[in-house]
């Protein structure tokens, strides 16, 4: 380890010898006896400057002059003296690169050298000033018989040590410069709030007694200047009030519109809905909505009390009750698939009895998913004091697919028909068709301008008689056709045959649930016989 530490040492040794003998040879080129500096200003010297040797005073006829800088030897004429007069080194433009100490070596029946350390700076006169707030224009403005004064504040660089530069603030008016005092009375001040910083001030008190006295002032320094626009504020000068009002107004309308749809936005949906949505009366479908609740008592009477008269007898909706359960233990019936697909929604009233069904208390997810594949956005009504008392599992799964239901709560306060549920619920309902008296008809007629002469808007085309059986659509009708221009004799009515009557191929389960409240004519079938 110690024979580490000696070959370390020496190495370091050897090391710094070298560097202090690098030192040495770098130095050997200046001679102290015969040494000068000169210090020169970037700017300030006449272009070209020239460095002379000061061994050649007077030149020797023959010589041999060679110029070093840092004791390394300058390659190339430049910046080395023209070959016609090796006298002097010639710098076009000086600049901080080109300092240093310039050796001059003459050999001459011997050698001789002098060194000349050229100190360059760049003057702290030549530095651009910096006006305070800013440099640019400033815009003021005054009337006739008033005074404005303008401040010119700038801070310039500054050294004591240099020659003095100018650090006067310069005024004019129009490129005219204001040597006038007494009409234009100027106020200069100056101190220096830093080393080789100078901060100079002028105040010019400007009478505006006539119109001339408006225009561009000027307040310049080192060639940098600083301009005020003095305009006439009976004319020129900008009114912001027209923009406050105008912002306030803009402000206040914003409030007021984000006010009203705050309140009204369910209104302003069912209008734009009932105006401009798309009707689903081309779908095949016979029900508006089909409706799944438990047969217990609360939830039969909100169905057949509350829900049903709403949406039939205000609404004009058709629906389909079903007390089943939409999802029993085993798979759907094919009938209550079928009375499903013949519907637009599906509501379900999820109260507690209604969770209390096994395929709902069992597994609720499987439940749900299922409930989605029969309907891609059911109507899920549930009861404002059941829902704390609902689990958490159930939450979960309704947070999770709230955006493929439409949940809807039924409060104290909904039995209005204003109130906010019965607006949701229409909004989630299919818009339904409304009928004028002059535009009334059948809905395929009227959106398909259908021109079977079986569908028609004129009731007067067709002369028909009573209906036989009023409770149904099966009775014997014989109706005559008779032309636009006279009416023809009824024919007599035909004459009852005892034959046996044949089953009937028409299916008439469905007939207790017709409506024909949407009807306001019926047409007569008329077969070739009766013609």
């Amino acid at each position: 380890m110690t024979m580490i530490w000696i070959a370390f040492i020496l190495a370091c040794s050897s090391l710094l010898e070298r560097t202090f003998l690098c030192i040495a040879d770098a130095q050997t080129c200046v001679d102290e006896q015969r040494f000068t500096e000169q210090l020169l200003y970037v700017g300030q010297e006449e272009a070209p400057y020239r460095l002379s040797c000061p061994l050649l005073h007077p030149p020797p006829e023959q010589l041999h002059l060679t110029w070093l800088k840092d004791c390394l030897q300058l390659p190339g004429p430049s910046p080395s003296s023209p070959p016609q007069a090796p006298l002097f080194l010639e710098f076009p433009h000086l600049s901080l690169k080109d300092q240093g100490n310039y050796t001059c070596v003459v050999s001459d029946n011997g050698t001789a050298s002098f060194t000349v350390r050229l100190t360059i700076k760049e003057p702290q006169c030549s530095k651009a000033p910096r006006y305070q707030p800013s440099g640019g224009l400033t815009r003021l403005w005054g009337s006739l018989g008033s005074t404005v004064k303008l401040t010119c504040t700038a801070l310039l660089h500054w050294d004591p040590s240099e020659e003095p530069c100018d650090t006067t603030l310069h005024w004019s008016k129009d490129g005219d410069p204001l040597t006038n005092h007494t009409v234009y009375p100027q106020n200069s001040s100056s101190w220096s709030p830093s080393v080789g910083r100078l901060r100079v001030s002028s105040l010019l008190e400007v009478s505006l007694s006539t119109q001339t006295d408006f225009g561009l002032y000027r307040c310049t320094v080192r060639n940098i200047s600083s301009d005020f626009s003095l305009q006439s504020a009976t004319t020129t000068h900008p009114s912001h009030t027209a923009a406050v009002i105008a912002a306030v107004l803009l402000l206040l309308i914003l409030a007021i519109a984000a006010a009203v749809y705050s309140k009204w936005h369910l209104n302003i949906k069912l209008w734009y809905r009932n105006s401009y949505g798309d009707y689903e009366l081309n779908d095949g479908k016979l029900y508006d909505a089909y409706v799944s609740y438990v047969n217990n008592d609360y939830d039969r009477k909100f169905v057949n009390f509350i829900l049903k008269p709403h949406l039939e007898s205000k609404s004009g909706y058709k629906l389909h009750l079903n007390d089943n359960d939409v999802l029993p233990g085993s798979e759907p019936s094919a009938e209550l698939l079928m009375n499903m697909s013949r519907s637009r929604r599906l509501i379900v009233v999820l109260s507690h009895a209604y969770l209390e069904q096994d395929w709902c208390s069992n597994n609720f997810r499987q439940g749900l998913l299922h409930l989605l594949e029969l309907s891609q956005q059911p109507i899920l009504i549930m009861m404002e004091g059941q829902t704390k008392c609902m689990r958490h599992e159930i939450k979960q799964q309704l947070r999770e697919h709230q955006h493929s239901l439409t949940i809807l709560t039924w409060r104290h306060n909904s039995v209005t028909p204003s109130s906010v549920f019965w607006k949701e619920l229409a909004l989630a309902m299919p818009r339904k068709m409304s009928f004028t008296r002059q535009s009334a008809g059948d809905p395929q007629t009227l959106l398909h301008d259908d021109k079977d002469p079986m569908l028609t808007l004129d009731p007067d085309y067709l002369d028909c008689r009573s209906d036989a059986d009023p409770a149904g659509d099966l009775g014997l009708r014989l109706p005559v056709y008779k032309t636009m221009a006279s009416k023809a004799p009824v024919l007599p009515a035909a004459p009852i045959t005892t034959a046996e009557p044949k089953p009937s191929d028409i299916d008439v389960s469905d007939l207790g649930s017709r409506n024909y409240g949407a009807r306001s004519d019926f047409y007569c079938l008329v077969t070739e016989e009766d013609i």
